[in-house]
């Protein structure tokens, strides 16, 4: 090996710490904790987002199929002439012979049931045809639908939509800006969301039998983890985003964990780039404060890499790969079947969740004495402007073998059934139009989500699914729910839907109310939604 080669290598696997210091790197060291509440709960849970990026379809992913829905429903989405995005009625065999873009091909949509609760009397509902093991876990009560959620300032009207005086949210129908107010309540720039303000309350339940560094890192590190994208819903003011890679945990010398095999090689090298000596202290001090937290950043990458990088559960263990598969990308576990064309296709979303399934099993492994975790997986994209059936049957496809996936993982976890112990929900910065734009859908506002997993009480409909009307020759819809282009208006805002998982996590109340800046524009009465087990 020459001389050149191995100078190459020595850079590249020393490369190997960047991802890691630069996602530890948002919050530097001169960031103050918050206090952190005291949790009467004891045992583990998880929340994990999936974010369906691009604003999602509601309308073809949960629908009403009611006599009065389903005439709405279809004269809107299936014209005399053109192009049809309605999907076919419940029964309906797939036709394998017809065009892939065409709802043929996907035959009717999966009827749900539901308690009949009275604001639904009367109704039936049904899924998208590519969410066959979705529905099957929402029959079995492992799944539940919350319908027409979105950001909400206080309970609007139609009125309020038309009045410019009324209170709403800012920014609406802007991808990025409503991606940010889904998941922090402020449009794009904001430094906090939800999911890491709550992790800021619980991180205190982290890390218990670590020295005193080890512990912090925990906290603040572990507590929000993604193994794709990062967002501001996972960033607290004291609680930073942890991003891995879809495989691996980056840490100097790659995923062995030694350069070149040498464990002292490794350390010595560690030393020079965290400045640290063999009892990892500070040995060099910092000459201003950008390279103090430079170096803090590298220490904490170094740190975080020795707790858990080195301690991941590896791949080719059941019940989150095939026995012996160690190639993530082949693993037929995390294979879908298109409903498009019928082939088998790797699966990204199954990835991140297979990669937080092999963290959360890494806490007992490692004994990491974490009892709370936020992850958020994503999948893009969902902004159907064209090609309706197709785009988005193959996304839903990929949604619905990720969670059917994770679910089956979770129930057959080393330490026993974890299902009870992590809720997994779906997330989008919007719906869609109810008309259609020739062969697509434009941007909406209230969309309908998905909640999976022990702790759900499923088989139901929360919230309070719209009215679909048709529009007159003006344009204009009769639905107290719908304003122009048939985009609904919310029912349900994020603010409770947060609040109900929250709760379930084991914020305190007063957290809650104040994490969430609008929940008490609503009654109090409605801030649990009521489909988390106590």
């Amino acid at each position: 090996m020459s001389h050149h080669h191995d100078r190459r290598t020595f850079l590249r696997q020393a490369a190997a710490l960047t991802p890691a210091a630069s996602a530890l790197g948002l919050h530097f060291s001169t960031i103050t904790q918050a206090a952190a509440q005291s949790v009467s709960t004891s045992g583990y849970k998880a929340l994990v987002c999936i974010h369906l990026s691009g604003g999602n379809d509601a309308f073809n992913t949960v629908l009403a199929t009611d006599t009065p829905s389903w005439g709405a429903y279809t004269a809107q989405r299936k014209p005399a002439s053109g192009t049809s995005i309605a999907l076919m009625p419940a029964g309906t065999a797939p036709d394998s012979a017809a065009s892939g873009t065409t709802p043929e091909r996907l035959g009717g949509v999966l009827p749900i049931n539901h308690a009949g609760r009275t604001v639904h009397a009367g109704r039936t509902f049904a899924m998208h045809p590519a969410l066959t093991q979705v529905q099957q876990m929402h029959q079995a009560g492992r799944v539940a639908v919350l319908a027409n959620v979105g950001p909400l300032t206080r309970p609007t009207t139609k009125a309020d939509w038309s009045s410019a005086t009324a209170s709403k949210p800012p920014k609406l129908f802007s991808h990025n800006d409503q991606q940010s107010v889904w998941l922090s309540f402020k449009p794009e720039g904001a430094g906090q969301g939800w999911g890491g303000l709550m992790g800021d309350t619980l991180m205190s339940m982290n890390g218990a039998g670590h020295n005193a560094s080890d512990t912090q890192l925990i906290q603040r590190l572990f507590t929000s983890i993604t193994p794709g994208a990062m967002s501001v819903w996972l960033a607290g003011r004291a609680v930073a985003p942890y991003q891995t890679a879809s495989t691996q945990i980056a840490q100097l010398g790659g995923s062995s964990g030694t350069i070149y095999g040498n464990a002292r090689l490794q350390a010595g090298v560690a030393a020079i780039m965290g400045k640290l000596n063999g009892s990892g202290q500070t040995t060099v001090t910092p000459r201003n404060l950008f390279a103090a937290d430079r170096q803090a950043v590298t220490q904490r990458a170094l740190q975080a890499g020795a707790l858990m990088g080195s301690q991941l559960s590896p791949l080719g263990q059941t019940p989150w790969s095939t026995s012996g598969t160690t190639n993530a990308y082949v693993d037929p576990l995390l294979m879908y079947t298109s409903p498009v064309d019928g082939t088998s296709k790797f699966n990204q979303l199954a990835l991140q969740l297979q990669m937080v399934a092999r963290i959360i099993d890494t806490n007992r492994g490692a004994n990491l004495g974490i009892n709370r975790q936020f992850f958020m997986v994503s999948l893009g994209t969902f902004d159907t402007h064209s090609n309706q059936i197709g785009d988005h049957a193959e996304k839903l496809a990929q949604v619905n073998h990720a969670m059917a996936y994770f679910d089956r993982v979770l129930g057959a976890m080393p330490a026993g059934d974890m299902r009870s112990q992590v809720t997994t929900f779906t997330a989008s910065e919007f719906g869609r139009t109810f008309t259609s734009n020739g062969d697509g859908t434009d941007h909406g506002w209230g969309g309908h989500h998905l909640i999976m997993g022990g702790a759900v009480v499923g088989t139901e409909v929360y919230g309070t699914f719209p009215t679909y009307s048709t529009a007159n020759t003006s344009g204009v819809f009769s639905s107290p729910d719908q304003i122009q282009n048939g985009v609904l208006i919310p029912t349900t805002s994020v603010d409770q839907y947060a609040y109900t998982l929250g709760k379930w996590m084991g914020v305190s109340d007063s957290n809650l109310r104040s994490i969430l800046p609008n929940l008490s524009q609503f009654n109090s009465s409605t801030y649990d939604l009521g489909f988390m087990r106590a």
